[in-house]
């Protein structure tokens, strides 16, 4: 066997091998969407009808809770960004830290120091490369978050916007993390979790009951609140955040595993093309040197025709 034609069968023989761990960690992945989706599909009612019960109140209340009311001049933000442990997933970090940069500078244009706190090494190595300041991260979970990884996130960030911004408080809190839309688009995206929007909120329900087919115009409904409103607020607003976070992870680690499943069957699509072109190369050479040493064989009776032809003379 030549020199060509053994470089040839190493490759192949790597690249198989790469093939079939890139199609396990394809068929990984997609199992694990699935999981996460519904996940997702479970927090998510969650998450909305206890954002419309922290309004109610919010509504309801005869005083303004300093967590749903906005400062006059916030001069302080918080950024949550949301990113993963592993890498193998495309675009899926690069584009929600490049949309938490974008907020960054954004909330800077507006005069406003920004805190930020990262999950998943991914955002934590690209902002340590960047030697850039992270107030609080967190890593090890990314690929399967349950409630008590939220609650643990949340703990320091309501801390913080419960503080003057004299004491290291901050006025707003901002999340960054990848929505799953559906298994084929994942889409980064922002959004200020504290203060409150009640008018973002209304608008929300106006457009579910007129998707619904309900009355957009309907009042709400009146309460009493004991002991108070404000009570009320302090007991729901960290529930509120915890269950937010907790949606975004899930909506994070379901984008991921999306993303990884695409990546790993591009690149055992890549493979394997690969591997035909290495085969068909492999059998180019392999043809060459039968070729070669049919020449040689051919080249070699001639001469020793030639020499016995001589011989009889």
């Amino acid at each position: 066997m030549g020199a060509q034609l053994r470089v040839y069968k190493r490759r192949i023989k790597s690249v198989t091998a790469t093939k079939k761990i890139t199609k396990a960690m394809e068929m990984i992945a997609a199992s694990r969407v699935v999981k996460a989706q519904r996940k997702v599909t479970a927090s998510t009612p969650y998450a909305t009808e206890l954002t419309r019960a922290v309004t109610a109140v919010a509504t309801g209340a005869n005083d303004k809770h300093p967590l749903t009311t906005e400062a006059e001049a916030p001069t302080r933000a918080a950024v949550l960004l949301l990113s993963s442990d592993r890498g193998l997933a495309g675009a899926f970090n690069s584009n929600a830290i490049k949309g938490a940069e974008k907020l960054t500078k954004k909330l800077q244009d507006e005069g406003k120091e920004v805190d930020t706190y990262i999950v998943g090494r991914r955002g934590i190595a690209h902002y340590n490369f960047r030697e850039r300041k992270i107030s609080g991260q967190w890593t090890g979970f990314t690929d399967a978050p349950s409630y008590a990884d939220a609650k643990e996130i949340a703990a320091p960030l309501i801390e913080a916007i419960e503080k003057d911004t004299a004491e290291g408080g901050v006025d707003e809190l901002h999340i960054v993390y990848t929505e799953f839309i559906s298994m084929m688009t994942q889409e980064a995206t922002g959004s200020r979790l504290l203060p409150l929007s009640l008018d973002e909120v209304a608008e929300a329900d106006t457009s579910a009951a007129a998707a619904a087919g309900g009355k957009s115009d309907q009042a709400r409904p009146l309460y009493d609140f004991e002991p108070s409103a404000e009570d009320v607020l302090d007991a729901l607003l960290p529930r509120y955040v915890e269950s937010r976070i907790y949606n975004a992870l899930l909506q994070s680690a379901a984008s991921k595993h999306a993303a990884t499943r695409r990546a790993m069957k591009s690149a055992t699509d890549n493979a394997g093309d690969l591997i035909n072109a290495l085969t068909r190369s492999a059998n180019a050479a392999r043809q060459a040197e039968i070729t070669q040493e049919i020449s040689e064989i051919v080249g070699g009776s001639s001469a020793l025709a030639d020499a016995s032809a001589g011989s009889d003379k």
